[in-house]
């Protein structure tokens, strides 16, 4: 990190001898080697069940309707609220994910969550105890998206200075999986209250917005449990050393054979390495070439990711399957219930298959495929998806609704090319872009240029939760086509402009970007071999092997980390 000074001693070896195990404990120890770094990662990836269990279904409760706006029964009124309700929190996230960056530098990782713990849960006491005020509820879901935002920025960071090598990929997946286990539970808790909590009462949908509370407070009290980060305090100067070698002994569990003091020393190497190379680093060379092309790349990649409509359904399921369910419904109050507890239904499937398709990810897919064909093949199918299920839905005739109305062939058949778009993505779009984006940086430029194309991600969400209430309420069926369209420039994006990574070190990426002749092109590392045929062998899908692309100074984003 930029921060980090360097440190220009190693510890003094009779400091270190005081902290580590004795002969008659190292058994033991070597037990509690994986389950400390597996207790730290459940404890740090809560902040993906904050992330992930947003009780956006709650918008439609009439319960809801009835306590913020009783006299306006408008569809008008409800697009208003859903899409600020979203949008608000969203723009609290992107000024959290910016703002988080000094004060974790300044106080630590671990305070640094526990502070967005503490935001994320007054934001949350503001939403559920507001007496009939949506600007008091507005301002609540500003406050716990700065909760959110800042914890989807320190946590994969802390991650990734405490996780020994081999196990950062895993545990840096369990982020991305307990952020679809968050949309997952917020998605049945929401058809579980909507069935059996009487529309008159406000508990409805206070309760599911109030369990908020139980990850945030979990992630809040177990993180002052853990250690401060390694790395961070050997960035603090000589006086934190001792202090840093206890926080890596006590995450490893044992020292046998020396393994953890080599660690250490690496460690401080590293920190050496990056205060140099960050030196005297200012903005502006964002704005250079090769740099301008990286941002570039990084940016469009995130905002292709929120395009794609994978965001849009995780926020607005319900309002999404009522059109498959019923795309010209007549108007029937009591068909109106039935078919928003069914929707809820549908929605509660599609949050089971985001989190298996996830896992799947995890063991199966990830680091065993190039990057671009894997991006270019989902946002095909993506697209076949989404277009695909418009054409059906304009199809469609007009239903006459009643409580017991079966869903014909034609709605089973759109829900289903949903589900397989959601398991495209989860396997393509959704974590591929978070390894992707960390790769092209340079470390000299990694932590301003990632957090910059997080910042783009962001906004985009912000955009497209926003956006999509209005666009759903005004031209219906023909979303799918918007999103299919996008999908399908996506693949023509990554196919033109996107590099193979997969197979290649840190250092073979930024030869991708060496400036030759005026123009991005890939660095003569071998004598007399040709720069387009390397060109081609780089970009066009390597088949290498699964190289370990986490240099020192990484932030440790990896394959799995996907939003």
């Amino acid at each position: 990190m930029a921060s980090y000074n360097h440190i220009s001693q190693e510890p003094d070896s009779n400091t270190l001898s005081d902290s580590r195990p004795s002969n008659s404990s190292q058994s033991l120890r070597i037990h509690l080697d994986y389950l400390r770094i597996y207790y730290l990662a459940a404890v740090v990836c809560a902040g993906g069940l904050l992330f992930g269990y947003d009780s956006g279904g709650v918008l439609t409760f009439p319960s809801f309707a009835d306590f913020f706006y009783p006299s306006a029964s408008t569809n008008q009124s409800e697009t208003d609220i859903s899409a600020l309700a979203v949008a608000t929190q969203q723009a609290g996230a992107l000024l959290g994910c910016l703002v988080i960056w000094p004060v974790t530098n300044s106080v630590g990782r671990r305070k640094a969550l526990a502070l967005c713990s503490l935001t994320f849960c007054i934001g949350v006491l503001f939403e559920i105890l507001t007496l009939h005020s949506l600007a008091l509820f507005y301002t609540g879901r500003i406050i716990a998206g700065l909760g959110v935002g800042g914890s989807t920025t320190v946590a994969p960071i802390y991650l990734a200075e405490m996780s020994p090598p081999h196990l950062r990929g895993r545990l840096g997946s369990g982020y991305q999986f307990t952020f679809t286990i968050g949309i997952f539970a917020s998605y049945w808790i929401d058809y579980a209250f909507r069935l059996l909590v009487d529309d008159a009462n406000s508990a409805q949908w206070r309760v599911p917005l109030a369990l908020q509370l139980v990850p945030g407070v979990l992630m809040g009290a177990g993180v002052l449990s853990l250690p401060e980060s390694v790395r961070w305090l050997l960035g603090r100067g000589e006086t934190h050393t001792h202090e840093a070698w206890n926080s890596l002994v006590w995450v490893r569990g044992s020292d046998q054979g020396g393994r953890v003091g080599d660690e250490f020393a690496d460690m401080k190497r590293a920190v050496h390495r990056d205060t140099e190379e960050s030196a005297d680093f200012h903005p502006r060379e964002l704005l250079l070439r090769p740099n301008r092309h990286r941002i570039f790349l990084a940016v469009s990649l995130f905002i292709a990711q929120q395009a794609t409509g994978a965001t849009a359904m995780a926020y607005f399921g319900p309002q999404f399957f009522s059109i498959l369910v019923n795309p010209n419904p007549q108007p029937s109050e009591a068909a109106s219930a039935s078919s928003n507890s069914l929707t809820l239904l549908l929605t509660g499937i599609f949050g089971a298959l985001k989190v298996l398709s996830c896992l799947s990810f995890i063991l199966f897919i990830a680091d065993r495929f190039g990057r671009r064909p894997l991006l270019i093949f989902g946002a095909l199918g993506m697209a076949f998806c989404m277009i695909a299920t418009s054409v059906l839905v304009h199809s469609m005739p007009i239903q006459d609704q009643n409580p017991s109305s079966t869903i014909s062939a034609k709605s089973l058949t759109t829900i289903l090319l949903i589900y397989l778009f959601i398991v495209i993505y989860n396997t393509s779009w959704g974590p591929l872009p978070w390894p992707l984006v960390a790769e092209l940086f340079p470390t000299r430029t990694r932590s301003s240029g990632v957090a910059l194309a997080v910042a783009s991600q962001w906004a985009s969400n912000l955009v497209w939760s926003f956006a999509t209430p209005f666009i759903l309420r005004d031209v219906g069926a023909n979303t799918f086509l918007l999103f299919g369209g996008v999908c399908v420039g996506a693949a023509g994006f990554v196919r033109l402009c996107v590099p193979e990574t997969r197979g290649l070190s840190l250092e073979e990426v930024q030869g991708l970007f060496e400036e030759v002749g005026g123009g991005v092109e890939v660095a003569h590392r071998d004598g007399g071999r040709d720069d387009g045929a390397e060109w081609e062998r780089l970009v066009g899908g390597s088949e290498g092997g699964g190289t370990d692309y986490h240099g020192e100074g990484s932030l440790g984003v990896n394959d799995e980390d996907g939003k």
